[in-house]
């Protein structure tokens, strides 16, 4: 069963990502090349540091040789947004990272990006499943080593200029000026060396946790949350930092542990970053959020005569929406964001870059730019639960949500109700709340969002208690 999701295609590693699948997978990807006559211009593969990331690269870039399409590896463990750097800076038309992102550490998988490195969109993963349907292998497949050697499979270091692009787009000086301390958390993913670097060349203090190589991730889930961030909170308040930035397993999502130990939601951080593109440097333009995301972007782009595009999640949604409406940020409650002239996917690298110009720039504290914010345009409390379910489950939740299009009695009144992504339901006082079955993992996830965390609370149990779901 190869089925793509919000994210790309993730399974078990020995139940559903095998060596086979894989291979039948980047199989297809190649016959489709092939057909649409952009297999001369190759094809970019990396990889992360997750258990048979790095011989998944090599078992892939031998399929890719056997239909005589040159198969450019990314030498050692890279970021995923590094992987997309590469996609456009070599001018391939498709290119894939090998990685689970933020999944727990027994998943690997695959994700596909499409020309200028951008996510593949649903028309594409799509078409790739009908060749998958239709797929038989080559007849004689290449060994990794007699590929190398004819040059079907080279290795590229587009390390360099990754990171230079992001120096090259931030405010170098101005960080210089701050002496700033600075405590990384790559989460045992790959994140260290572009930070490191990115930090060191600003003259910050850094200092670096978690950064060995652990396929099962410290036995923690490689996700840059409040409950997987302790050591980062310890670290940051015991060192007196001006911030810690943590990264997941494949650097594309940031987390963020501001100077007084907090945990800043991903939320915040999208918030704080399109106030201060408009405010503090200036630019103009409209903004991009998933249906999961906070409605504070609603209200600040606003007051500034633009708009806010919601759209469903999965970032290739929001990649396409900016590049339609010309938006200067866009990004989603899970801690994926990228900003206008950078690459057209989500960096955390380049995220927390930005984040550090702020701090440099402004020469407030990220809390205090917050409460301007919350000042200006009032608090926006988000509850967010996930829960397991059964095949019965599912199919039972479904037919009530989608089918039935039935809802409970909510203390607020509805404005109207969504589906175009799950099933979201807007209150008149500006407040929300969604359920939808997530595309990356068995889950069913509920967001709520209004003007007190009571409200909130409130809201989630009666929506809760009506799906049968256990808190």
């Amino acid at each position: 069963m190869i089925k793509f999701g919000t994210g790309g295609w993730r399974a078990i590693i020995g139940e559903d990502f095998t060596k086979a699948n894989l291979q039948t997978l980047c199989g297809a990807v190649a016959k489709k090349m092939l057909d649409e006559n952009c297999g001369d211009l190759g094809i970019v593969i990396g990889y992360d540091r997750r258990f048979l990331s790095d011989f998944s690269a090599k078992w892939a870039a031998e399929i890719f040789a056997s239909y005589k399409i040159r198969c450019m590896i990314i030498e050692g463990e890279s970021p995923t947004p590094m992987i997309m750097f590469a996609v456009k800076k070599y001018k391939c038309h498709y290119g894939m990272a090998i990685t689970a992102s933020h999944n727990p550490a027994w998943y690997n998988g695959i994700k596909v990006f499409a020309k200028g490195g951008r996510d593949a969109d649903m028309e594409v993963t799509e078409s790739i499943e009908e060749y998958i349907k239709n797929y038989s292998e080559p007849p004689c497949v290449k060994s990794f080593d007699e590929a190398l050697k004819i040059g079907l499979i080279k290795y590229i270091r587009p390390r360099n200029d990754y990171i230079d692009s992001i120096i090259d787009s931030v405010n170098m000086e101005a960080i210089r000026a701050k002496n700033l301390r600075i405590i990384i958390d790559p989460m045992y993913g790959v994140s260290k060396t572009s930070l490191q670097t990115i930090f060191l060349t600003a003259r910050c203090d850094v200092d670096v946790i978690h950064e060995r190589h652990d396929t099962l991730f410290g036995g923690r889930l490689p996700s840059p949350g409040a409950k997987t961030l302790n050591a980062l909170k310890a670290y940051v308040s015991e060192s007196k930092a001006d911030i810690g930035i943590a990264t997941d397993g494949d650097a594309d999502r940031i987390g963020v542990i501001d100077d007084s130990g907090n945990f800043l939601h991903p939320n915040t951080i999208l918030v704080l970053l399109y106030y201060y593109l408009m405010k503090y440097k200036g630019w103009s333009g409209p903004v991009v959020r998933n249906t999961a995301t906070t409605h504070l972007l609603d209200k600040i782009a606003e007051s500034r005569g633009e708009k806010c595009y919601e759209v469903p999640v999965g970032f290739k949604h929001i990649s396409s929406k900016m590049l339609e409406t010309n938006a200067i940020i866009g990004g989603e409650s899970s801690g994926g964001l990228t900003v206008k002239g950078h690459i057209q996917g989500k960096d955390g690298i380049y995220a927390a870059a930005l984040l550090v110009e702020m701090i440099a720039v402004t020469g407030i504290s990220l809390s205090k730019i917050f409460k301007e914010i919350t000042d200006e345009f009032g608090e926006h409390h988000l509850v967010e639960l996930d829960f397991s379910f059964s095949q019965e489950k599912k199919e039972e939740l479904t037919n009530l949500l989608y089918k039935q299009k039935k809802l409970p009695r909510f203390p607020l009144e509805i404005e109207n109700v969504s589906y175009i992504d799950g099933c979201k339901v807007c209150f008149k006082n500006g407040g929300w709340i969604i359920c939808r079955f997530s595309g990356t993992e068995p889950l069913i996830r509920v967001f709520c969002e209004t003007d007190s965390i009571e409200m909130s609370e409130n809201t989630t149990k009666i929506m809760t208690g009506f799906l049968g779901l256990d808190i």
